[in-house]
């Protein structure tokens, strides 16, 4: 998963989370929020309430018919106030100055729930009253209302929250895209498709931030250094084999001169015979070598389209004696037919060959060989299967690099250099193919090359 892709999903599991907890922990809050803002709206009603009755004194708010007591309700039945006089043993009592709590009270009739400021206070009937007389002030707002103001006061959060976890979402979204897009640019334009240190773009990236800065400069100075490795190599290897061939070659004819000489003792032409085969080996080795390395070099031509079915069906017959000799089947079945544009049909032709050759060689007796091809979306995918003994998984990793071999050594083991894989992944490579290893011990193994389009 792209590292854009998990910043976005953090941010937005981060934002979900923050909205659940929201959703759990707002209702508590606003609903203290709503009461403790009708208390400091009863306080204000208070303070009023007292301010009048300290301006116009107390007998301008008592009902005639009640004489000492006076109630009042808005027209909506959401407030009311009442003022009521303490008797003589209550005004005895010592009340809290201020009380706040909830209780049903009878509006005409009908029971309304309200949220109540009862407080107890000395007041006086007119303006020269000398001694004032205890009354309990009851102020009250209807828990309708504070209900209706917690609900708008949630629903105004909620939808605030999930905004603003909405909006934050794409922001960080937005940002991390613009932030990251300098490794993005790393990745697509200098690391995908590089299959040699020679295909990489040493053009600096344009980019402000130090970390993709240095990233960039120690992937062009380690590309630099791996470069010119590779074509110290590749020169070494060149020279190596052009030095070996011309050697070689002349041993090759000494030692047929020798043989031809009537008076070499049988003892003496023996050894010159075991040494020849030697040198076979080595001739052959010097030459695969060359090989690879002038396919590295790309001094070989890319100028034919060369048919796949056609290539393995050729490849097939030429192998047909040695697939009969230890009575192996072989099924090719590549349907529909791939033609590999810009190939070489010689090189082609020496990568099948050592697919199924091995194939072949590491086998069992009476086992089946099987080649199948199929198109996949942008390309073509290539399978060469066999029943032989598999590879262990350690092993896999290992198995293109030069001069290994993982299968059983000894009079009977199948001959090899360890170059035949390293020469189809060289081949595979100089084609923008892909060459990997499948396999399972005790059940078989499969080389899948893959063409893209």
């Amino acid at each position: 998963m792209r590292l854009e892709t998990k910043l976005g999903l953090f941010n937005g599991l981060s934002k979900i989370l923050l909205v659940v907890l929201g959703v759990l922990l707002i209702p508590p809050i606003v609903q203290r929020v709503a009461v403790v803002h009708t208390d400091q709206r009863l306080r204000e009603k208070r303070r009023e309430v007292l301010s009048l009755i300290a301006r116009d004194g107390l007998a301008t708010f008592l009902r005639e018919e009640h004489d000492e007591a006076y109630a009042d309700y808005n027209i909506l039945k959401q407030e009311y106030i009442a003022i009521t006089p303490l008797g003589p043993a209550e005004s005895k009592l010592e009340f809290p100055a201020e009380r706040f709590f909830e209780e049903p009270r009878q509006v005409d009739k009908a029971v309304e729930d309200f949220r109540i400021l009862s407080y107890v206070a000395p007041l006086r009937t007119t303006k020269g009253e000398a001694t004032p007389r205890r009354y309990r002030l009851e102020i009250g707002s209807s828990l309708g209302t504070v209900e209706l103001l917690t609900n708008t006061l949630r629903a105004l959060a909620l939808w605030v929250l999930v905004a603003g976890a909405v909006l934050t979402v794409f922001t960080d979204a937005a940002f991390a895209h613009y932030l990251l897009r300098p490794l993005r640019e790393l990745i697509t334009r200098k690391l995908r498709g590089i299959r040699q240190p020679g295909e990489f773009s040493f053009e600096r990236l344009h980019t402000d931030t130090t970390d993709f800065r240095r990233l960039d400069d120690s992937l062009s100075a380690l590309m630099r250094q791996l470069q010119a490795s590779f074509e110290k190599e590749r020169e070494f290897m060149s020279n190596v084999s052009h030095e070996l061939l011309t050697p070689t070659s002349i041993l090759q004819s000494r030692f047929e001169n020798m043989l031809q000489d009537p008076t070499l003792p049988e003892t003496h032409a023996q050894q010159i015979v075991e040494s020849q085969r030697t040198l076979y080996r080595l001739r052959n080795t010097v030459r695969t070598l060359l090989l690879i390395a002038n396919i590295e070099n790309e001094q070989y031509l890319r100028d034919a389209s060369v048919s796949l079915t056609q290539t393995v069906h050729d490849v097939a017959e030429e192998l047909d004696d040695r697939r009969q000799q230890r009575e192996i089947t072989r099924h090719i079945d590549l349907a529909p037919d791939y033609v590999v544009p810009r190939a070489n049909a010689t090189l082609l032709h020496t990568l099948l060959r050592n697919l199924l050759s091995n194939a072949l060689k590491y086998n069992h007796e009476g086992g089946e060989v099987r080649v199948l091809g199929r198109p996949q979306p942008g390309g073509y995918v290539l399978r060469v299967e066999d029943d032989g003994p598999g590879i262990a998984p350690d092993n896999l990793p290992l198995l293109f690099d030069r001069f290994r071999r993982f299968h059983a050594t000894g009079p009977k083991a199948p001959e090899g250099y360890g170059l035949g894989l390293p020469i189809a992944k060289t081949i595979a490579s100089f084609h923008g193919a892909v060459l990997r290893a499948e396999s399972e011990v005790g059940v078989g193994t499969a080389f899948v090359l893959e063409f893209t389009a």
